[in-house]
């Protein structure tokens, strides 16, 4: 028989129920050795109150996890409960069954907050909704605030609930609960067993223009899924867990001096298949790298000039030997940022003034203004998708952060075979410098002339835009490419 042991804050929290010989304060716990009497095979249930990043209880399921005991809930269960978005990406299709409660009038009010037990709730009416939520997060005690917006309700918090919180009738349907289902509650759910891999998805919930919108993310964990590999999200926040993954995608906007450089870094140093990779984000954030390295290899670019800030008395003889206008770019800009037009001598020293103060070295290169860019894809040297962003209304750039909120051009998304070949041949000669991950080539066609003018790491795939083609084989294409490389990895590893 399995061996249990019920973790708790103090002792004395379980004062109000029956004895039990498997009770164990948290600091007992964390104390321990693993061979302590115990093995693997030992289930814990962590009722401890401070579940939070990096708490004792969070440590509590840590360590479980680490002694390869059956926890119950899971780090990624914690992790998942401490921020928004990642509950109602793993609670996607709610609404409906809310709707339905709604209609049986089992929802009232406008606010209505629920205490769940191992699934299992008062009233009986919202049993399902329960169960429901404990299924997709596995938590002995949660507590569900749900709202009515215009006659629309929602689910909108969802945390673990500390079992000195439980008064009278609810401690007693909590020891009743603990009872039915202190058997079950430890069964792998089916669609758990089938996954090969696991794969860690780095995300940023609160990024602006994120790389992949949320309908894409669904649509990257739904593929992998089907291949059989359980697609986690995952921040900057998570970085210990790393080793737990088979795989890394990183799925917000990189840069050398940001946390998704250094957790791609450790998680190769951990044997992690990763895109981007370390060296792709290295080679591709930086516009002064690019440009070096696309004109020592001759693939076809912007013509350009590097400015120095240690020259910077030179720039006004330079000025006046130029035509314009010019783009005057930072090395490290995103998404139109840090670029700016430059019509003559006097706005290229003064712009040049300001942008020396963030950076060294700056790039001053020829405009050629169309009224779209070519983006192709590129996954493991072979083109992906392809698409048309069009110039910003009435702006220069897709981007127009001129005002308050950030306008956009239009799109549309072609098949590879509508490319013009010299567009698609000259994307890949480019990434071939890069590395064989997932990239997203940015070129301009003048007529005959095809230039790249930069390659993106980690290019943006959303939903209804880059997907319009290949619908969700875009989605199993990339899965596919983390599940070949998983295959070879564990293959070489052992």
């Amino acid at each position: 028989m399995h061996a249990l042991r019920i973790v708790v804050d103090k002792l004395s929290d379980w004062s109000p129920y029956y004895p039990s010989d498997d009770l164990i304060a948290a600091d007992d716990y964390l104390s321990r050795s693993p061979l302590d009497g115990e093995s693997g095979t030992t289930r814990v249930l962590n009722l401890c109150g401070d579940l939070e990043y990096l708490g004792r209880g969070y440590y509590v399921s840590l360590l479980a996890q680490a002694r390869g005991q059956r926890v119950l809930p899971t780090v990624e269960t914690l992790n998942q409960l401490a921020r928004k978005p990642l509950i109602d990406l793993e609670l996607e299709g709610l609404e409906p069954l809310l709707n339905t409660l709604a209609r049986q009038g089992a929802l009232a009010g406008d606010v209505l907050r629920l205490r769940i037990m191992f699934g299992e709730c008062e009233p009986p009416a919202l049993a399902r909704l329960a169960r429901r939520l404990f299924e997709r997060l596995p938590c002995p005690l949660l507590e569900a605030q749900l709202t009515s917006r215009q006659g629309q309700w929602r689910l909108t918090r969802l945390r673990p609930l500390r079992l000195t919180a439980l008064h009278g009738d609810e401690q007693d349907r909590f020891a009743a609960a603990l009872n039915r289902h202190s058997r079950r509650i430890w069964r792998t759910p089916r669609a758990r067993r089938r996954y090969r891999f696991e794969l860690a998805m780095l995300v940023d919930p609160q990024e602006t223009l994120p790389p992949s919108n949320r309908g894409a993310l669904k649509r990257f964990i739904r593929a992998g899924r089907r291949l059989g590999i359980d697609v986690s999200l995952i921040t900057h926040r998570d970085r210990g867990r790393l080793a737990e993954f088979d795989g890394l995608f990183i799925r917000e906007t990189t840069a050398l001096d940001h946390p998704s450089y250094q957790l791609a870094r450790r998680a190769e140093h951990e044997g992690l298949v990763v895109i981007d990779d370390s060296r792709s984000i290295l080679r591709c954030t930086n516009k002064v790298y690019l440009h070096t390295l696309l004109e020592a290899k001759g693939i076809p670019a912007p013509q350009g000039h590097l400015l120095q800030r240690s020259e910077r008395h030179r720039l006004a003889e330079l000025a006046s030997t130029l035509s314009y206008p010019r783009v005057l770019k930072v090395p490290d800009g995103a998404f139109s940022r840090g670029i700016v037009k430059i019509d003559g001598p006097e706005a290229l020293q003064r712009e040049a003034a300001r942008l020396f103060e963030s950076s060294a070295l700056l790039l001053l290169q020829e405009w050629l203004p169309t009224d779209f860019d070519w983006r192709i894809g590129v996954l493991d040297g072979r083109p992906l998708f392809a698409s048309r962003y069009y110039m910003a209304r009435g702006h220069w750039q897709i981007y127009d952060h001129s005002a308050a909120k950030v306008r956009s051009g239009g799109f549309s998304t072609h098949a590879i075979e509508e490319v013009p070949a010299a567009v698609v041949r000259t994307a890949l000669k480019a990434t071939r410098l890069i590395g064989d991950g997932l990239y997203g080539v940015d070129l301009k066609q003048i007529g005959e002339r095809v230039v790249v003018i930069e390659i993106n790491d980690n290019p943006n795939i959303d939903a209804g835009i880059e997907d319009r083609v290949l619908g969700d084989r875009l989605y199993e294409t990339l899965m596919g490419v983390f599940l070949a490389r998983m295959e070879t990895q564990r293959r070489r590893l052992g």
